[in-house]
């Protein structure tokens, strides 16, 4: 091949070297646009109920995936690396008041350590690792609340459990990294809302509402109903049903919880038809430790 050809065949190698990279960037750029998590606007939307029949799957405390621990960074990347997903996820606080994720006040159930996670400084835990879903010990460590909600803008939601962090503490943490936006939190009473409310008009709330006297107090705290989704229970019923309608009349999606029920059978088949029986009583939100299965019995039903 003489040196004109040589020339030739380089340059249509590079043109499509070039054309394959700008392919892989629009197509980056175009999965990036259509996230739903991409601004509070848009986070916002995916919230809201629709009556289209749409259900979100989150994990309970992260998710409790094979070989993941709950409450850990590497489990949520795991998760979202195969399908689309919110996390509720456990704020505590350590001895020298870190702010790390923890479901449990002690060690013993999660960790390789023993004992109280309060009387661990943050320095401490850096020895402690966590263990899977099986009481496996992983080479993953406690994460704390700071990275987890930095890492997570753009990619998913956090909705952060009430524990033993005080409000003005959490609401410090939400000011200083401008997260407000995009992260939700979790409150038991409309006090606790109003409370949020109030310093963050945009924050969104996962608000109790599993009887009448819960959905009164939400409803008389004066936060507006587009801040919120409820969670009605572990599932929807005769008992909640009125509730459920009353919520979905005002726009608000209504969050069941499969993980102290079907998430417990020991056997695949026998959770996936329980997913299956819960979803056709069209919950919008289905909270579980296995987010994954939850999502393999939707996608069953849609077919």
């Amino acid at each position: 091949m003489n040196e004109k050809k040589r020339q030739n065949v380089f340059l249509r190698l590079m043109c499509a070297g070039l054309l394959l990279t700008s392919l892989n960037v629009t197509a980056q750029s175009e999965a990036k646009n259509s996230s739903p998590f991409r601004n509070h606007a848009s986070i916002s939307e995916y919230i809201a109920y629709k009556a289209d029949g749409s259900i979100i799957v989150s994990g309970h405390r992260g998710g409790r995936e094979k070989g993941y621990p709950e409450n850990s960074l590497e489990g949520f990347k795991n998760i979202i690396g195969r399908m689309t997903a919110i996390f509720e996820i456990d704020p505590r606080l350590t001895k020298d008041s870190v702010i790390v994720l923890m479901h449990d006040a002690t060690l013993d159930r999660t960790t390789s350590g023993k004992g109280k996670l309060a009387d661990y400084t943050w320095n401490e835990l850096q020895q402690i690792r966590l263990k899977d879903s099986e009481g496996n010990v992983t080479p993953y460590k406690i994460p704390t609340l700071e990275e987890v909600i930095l890492w997570s803008k753009g990619k998913t939601i956090v909705n952060l459990d009430k524990k033993d962090v005080p409000m003005e503490q959490i609401a410090d943490l939400i000011r200083k990294l401008d997260a407000a936006d995009y992260v939700m939190l979790t409150v038991h009473t409309g006090a606790q809302a109003r409370y949020y409310y109030d310093r963050f008009p945009e924050i969104l709330l996962s608000v109790f509402a599993r009887n009448w006297k819960e959905y009164e107090d939400i409803a008389i705290s004066g936060v507006p109903w587009k801040n919120m989704i409820a969670y009605v229970g572990p599932s929807i019923n005769d008992e909640n049903r009125k509730i459920v309608d009353l919520l979905h009349s005002h726009g608000v999606r209504c969050m069941i919880s499969v993980a102290p029920t079907h998430d417990k059978l020991a056997s695949a088949a026998d959770r996936h038809s329980k997913y299956l029986m819960e979803i056709a009583t069209h919950p919008d939100i289905i909270e579980s430790d296995i987010p994954t299965e939850v999502n393999d019995a939707l996608k069953a039903q849609a077919k």
